[in-house]
């Protein structure tokens, strides 16, 4: 098998599949409040294609995991279809989807019955008039209710993702969290990075991990956790009571958190993901300027080694980091991709 090498010495194995670029949420830091220009039906991967690629990635190409992402994965009605195709070929893959969580309460048994093992739910903090005013939507209620059903189905673990904001909901950052804590749900604060439709992110306006950790602080302890990270994305805490900090007796560990410092403490060395676009483009890079084309390949009668050899070259070009020779998300030189998160697929 060859597998998703880069000339970089990194190894791709976490597939995160695009299937639709739509999102029915106009998060600030994402999208524009009137929305984009999206997809036609006949541009998107369909259903077999979808899970085409995923078989090709995982039978040809080495790949361990698979998340469906969009936009918001749940405005595909055959979501589930595909997820139970998919599973039909490889029985024990882990699959998972990100999602805003609006209409997870009515779908998430037959997401469950097609074989759907995680979900990741972005939710930036609990405070409704917050809700509102990142997401552009007086939603919360649905997202809460999308929540319990998961639990209540038995997924497990239920990631949330939060974006802090400055002046905007970084003052949750401790309220978040116990929340999280209280319901069983495995926090992740990500930073904001630069992937805004509306191009406004700056790395001077940005809530730092290092914030992050300063905010959880005034409210709980924070220990690292002494386990090796691997490629995982999150640095993770253990989370103990404030009133244990300095003590010599252990506390309780209430639970953990994890922060993704794209920006400030990258981790482009470790990368080990690859993303297809809900049009069938491969990104090797969440940040790169350049895409590779299987939507052709898928439609032109090449065969699964064929799609796979393209993949692999594809893979081969991936960016040092943060689609560059270096890090440096913000520094001089570094330049915004045209596609947004949503369009691309977090």
């Amino acid at each position: 098998m060859g597998l998703l090498e880069d000339q970089w010495g990194r190894v791709a194995n976490d597939l995160r599949l695009s299937l639709i670029d739509k999102c029915n949420l106009r998060c600030t830091y994402c999208m524009p409040a009137e929305g984009l220009d999206w997809l036609g039906k006949n541009e998107l991967l369909s259903a077999s294609e979808a899970v085409r690629i995923a078989d090709i990635g995982v039978r040809l190409l080495g790949i361990r995991e698979v998340r469906f992402t969009g936009g918001e994965p749940l405005v595909r009605a055959d979501l589930a279809n595909i997820i139970g195709d998919l599973r039909g070929l490889h029985p024990d893959l882990p699959m998972s989807i990100t999602t805003n969580g609006i209409g997870l309460e009515k779908k998430i048994d037959k997401l469950v019955d097609a074989g759907l093992n995680r979900i990741n739910v972005s939710l930036d903090t609990v405070c409704p008039e917050t809700f509102a005013k990142i997401t552009r939507r007086d939603r919360l209620p649905h997202v809460l209710r999308g929540l319990e059903a998961a639990a209540a189905a038995g997924i497990h673990p239920i990631k949330i993702n939060a974006v802090l904001m400055r002046g905007v909901n970084d003052d949750q950052a401790g309220e978040l969290l116990d929340w999280s804590l209280r319901h069983g749900f495995q926090l992740r604060f990500i930073e904001q990075m630069p992937l805004d439709a509306d191009h406004e992110w700056t790395r001077s306006g940005m809530v730092t991990a290092g914030e992050v950790r300063e905010r959880i602080s005034e409210d709980f302890e924070l220990r690292p956790q002494s386990e090796p990270r691997g490629s995982a994305p999150a640095e993770l805490w253990d989370v103990r009571p404030l009133a244990a900090q300095g003590s010599e007796e252990k506390a309780d560990v209430l639970g953990q958190v994890g922060i993704i410092a794209s920006v400030t403490e990258p981790f482009c060395e470790a990368c080990s993901r690859t993303r297809v676009t809900a049009d069938g483009k491969i990104r090797s890079c969440l940040f790169s300027h350049e895409e590779t084309d299987l939507m052709a390949a898928l439609r032109d009668g090449s065969s699964d080694e064929q799609i796979a050899d393209i993949w692999r070259a594809a893979m081969w070009a991936k960016p040092k980091a943060h689609g560059q020779t270096k890090v440096g998300l913000g520094t001089p030189g570094f330049v915004q991709p045209d596609r947004s998160m949503s369009a691309i697929g977090g």
